[in-house]
């Protein structure tokens, strides 16, 4: 495979369980793209991807769905993050659904984890092939939703969620050259993103970063300005796009385990179904050189 292919996951929440079963899929067939590049859960999908963890993000996503320690709006009422960051980023990989480390580190895939620098509310890439960095680290960081979470520090940097900054990182691919992208959306095609009523609070949240108020505040534009970018790349032969065809209600913080398992599957028929043209089109030369960068 061409070296220079390139993996691009969306984040949005638990509806990263059709990722999930997508990336199942590719496993299945031991396929593997040499440059990776996730954000939140995007990036949560493909630490298992890397670590060739075959059906742990199920366990993880759909396994705890409900799962109080998972999540629970009532925390907002005490001033805590809803998500249990702990459990997810602690007691998760380290006892309940152990996460192969050694595996992780012996992958020879080049995996960047979108995280937002609240400081200048921009994108930073943190690179599984820099040894000073904790990936688990890194990938929390990228799943800390503005308003209701905390920031992570990152290298003495506070860190929040990619989407704000970078949501769909196609442009950062090109910058790494490369020839071809697969990438998976986490909302149907055709999906455009509406500024809502949160990015009013920012400047009262967030006042110590003007930079990361100016992000929120961009962040609808930011979002569908990726998706058009999107849309150039394959266009131009350039992206083998993957989106769910319908999301039957599943949101950001699902709780019905049936909803999710029924979103993972979607992902895994639709990973085998186009497996095999996606293999050879990656192994194909591109028609013309993108100008969407």
């Amino acid at each position: 495979m061409n070296q220079q292919n390139a993996l691009v996951l969306e984040g949005g929440g638990l509806r990263g369980v059709y990722t999930s079963g997508l990336l199942d899929a590719l496993m299945e067939r031991e396929l593997y793209l040499p440059q990776v590049l996730g954000v939140s859960a995007g990036a949560c999908n493909a630490m298992s991807y890397l670590s060739r963890q075959y059906g742990r993000n199920w366990k993880i996503n759909v396994g705890f769905a409900g799962d109080p320690r998972y999540y629970r709006l009532s925390n907002l009422l005490k001033g805590e993050s809803v998500f249990n960051m702990t459990f997810l980023f602690h007691d998760i990989p380290q006892r309940l659904v152990p996460f192969d480390q050694q595996r992780f580190h012996q992958a020879q895939e080049r995996l960047q984890v979108v995280v937002t620098n609240c400081q200048t509310g921009q994108a930073e890439y943190l690179d599984n092939k820099q040894s000073d960095l904790d990936m688990t680290e890194a990938a929390k960081a990228s799943s800390s939703l503005p308003y209701i979470g905390d920031p992570v520090w990152i290298r003495g940097t506070p860190c929040l969620d990619g989407g704000i900054a970078d949501p769909i990182p196609v442009g950062k691919a090109l910058e790494e050259k490369a020839e071809k992208m697969v990438v998976v959306l986490t909302q149907p095609r055709g999906y455009r993103k509406r500024e809502t009523k949160l990015a009013k609070l920012a400047a009262h949240r967030y006042w110590r970063w003007p930079g990361l108020v100016r992000a929120l505040k961009e962040r609808a534009a930011v979002y569908n300005r990726s998706l058009e970018k999107v849309d150039a790349l394959e266009r131009q032969d350039r992206a083998w796009v993957f989106a769910p065809l319908d999301l039957n209600g599943v949101g950001r913080m699902e709780k019905s385990r049936d909803k999710l398992h029924q979103l993972y599957e979607k992902g895994l028929e639709m990973g085998r179904k186009q497996r095999e043209a996606l293999q050879e089109w990656l192994n194909t030369p591109p028609r013309q050189k993108c100008k969407a960068d």
